[in-house]
């Protein structure tokens, strides 16, 4: 036998021994491999059924809470911007930034020429009725005597009506600028000219806002000062546009204040905004609060956490939910018995109950008392079929 022929009889005999191991190997019985076991798929015992209590998925009326940053505001009504009410410098100022006044206090004092010029106008005027006053009477008695005649007397009284109409035109200019009715009636008794006009407080708070220092020349569409009552503020917030549907006037609201450690005040919905800004998106809301303390103070930072109107959503008891992988499961109950570990996506806790927000559906069976037991066990089977 050549060497080739003995080469060919060797790998002719290595064949048929692979093709018989193979052969043998199909023959064998299968092994059942660990993967084909469903560890999500328990029977309870007779003694677990005893613990666990089961109930079907349904909707409820939730009140979900709305958490929407926020600030401490001014109360828009107790608040007050003041002017000059003439065009003059400023020669003193008696209020400062902080400080409390009350409804008629003087906050600064302007010496005006405009104020002198209206007042000098005024004395003319009254002169010049007075003066048209004494014609008058004469006219009268010389028309009894037939000395003149009645157009002449028309004329008189006809001059007279027009020096009292220009007297009233100059007294309202005075009120304009400011000048009180006991000032008016004290210049037209004395005659005396006073060119200095007071800022005066309109309501009794605290200064908030001073925009003006001695020297400055102001007009009267300048503002000189703000004044605040405190003891009622707003808390103010911006609701994004998808959710104030579910924002009405009226709704409870409890606001955190960092500034107070978080310390929640209750209030109740005042105001939600007609309109959205078009840059943020969001809808204005305002609630009111006590401040008799003083504690709140205007912009500081809040969050208002708003009752929303009641919502129908699927929930299941916070008791049926377990905790694998760091992820929420329910145990569904199937037809045959068993008990299937499923995974759901789930709100957080609220008054023992969760929101389902994927995973299962309306009607289904979940194992709500006995859930952490009944995990235990199929943990610990799982262990067992895995050794």
């Amino acid at each position: 036998m050549n060497k080739n022929t003995h080469t060919r009889a060797i790998r002719t005999l290595l064949m048929c021994c692979v093709l018989t191991l193979s052969a043998c190997k199909k023959a064998g019985p299968e092994v059942p491999q660990s993967s084909d076991i469903d560890t999500n798929l328990i029977a309870a015992d007779a003694a677990m059924q005893s613990q666990i209590q089961v109930a079907d998925v349904l909707t409820t009326g939730v009140s979900e809470t709305l958490r929407v940053a926020g600030q401490i505001d001014f109360d828009e009504q107790a608040l007050t911007r003041i002017g000059a009410s003439v065009t003059g410098r400023v020669t003193q100022i008696q209020a400062q930034l902080g400080d409390a006044v009350n409804k008629g206090d003087t906050l600064a004092v302007i010496n005006s020429s405009e104020l002198s010029g209206s007042q000098l106008a005024y004395l003319k005027a009254r002169s010049e009725k007075e003066l048209h006053r004494r014609n008058v009477e004469r006219a009268k008695t010389l028309y009894q005597a037939d000395v003149i005649s009645l157009a002449e007397l028309q004329r008189r009284e006809n001059e007279y009506e027009i020096a009292s109409a220009e007297t009233r035109a100059a007294q309202d200019q005075l009120r304009v600028l400011g000048v009180s009715a006991q000032s008016i009636d004290r210049l037209a008794a004395t005659g005396a000219i006073d060119s200095v006009a007071s800022v005066i407080a309109t309501i009794q708070g605290v200064v908030v806002e001073r925009k003006v220092a001695a020297g400055q020349v102001v007009q009267p569409s300048d503002v000189l000062f703000a004044v605040a009552n405190l003891h009622r503020v707003w808390a103010v917030a911006q609701v994004p546009e998808q959710q104030i549907s579910q924002v009405k006037t009226g709704q409870s609201v409890h606001i955190e204040v960092p500034a107070l450690n978080n310390e929640k005040l209750v209030g109740k919905l005042i105001y939600v905004g007609q309109t959205v800004n078009p840059d943020t998106r969001t809808v204005l809301v305002r609630t009111e609060l006590d401040n008799q303390g003083g504690r709140l103070k205007p912009s500081m930072l809040a969050s208002m956490l708003i009752e929303a109107a009641p919502v129908q959503r699927l929930v299941v008891p916070s008791a049926a939910v377990v905790r694998e992988d760091d992820t929420d499961h329910v145990f569904v109950q199937e037809p045959n018995g068993l008990y299937r570990l499923t995974k759901v996506r789930l709100s957080p806790e609220r008054a023992g109950q969760r929101i389902v927000l994927d995973g299962i559906q309306q009607g289904a069976r979940v194992v709500t008392e006995g859930a952490f037991h009944l995990n235990n066990q199929r943990n610990l089977k799982a262990m067992e079929s895995g050794s």
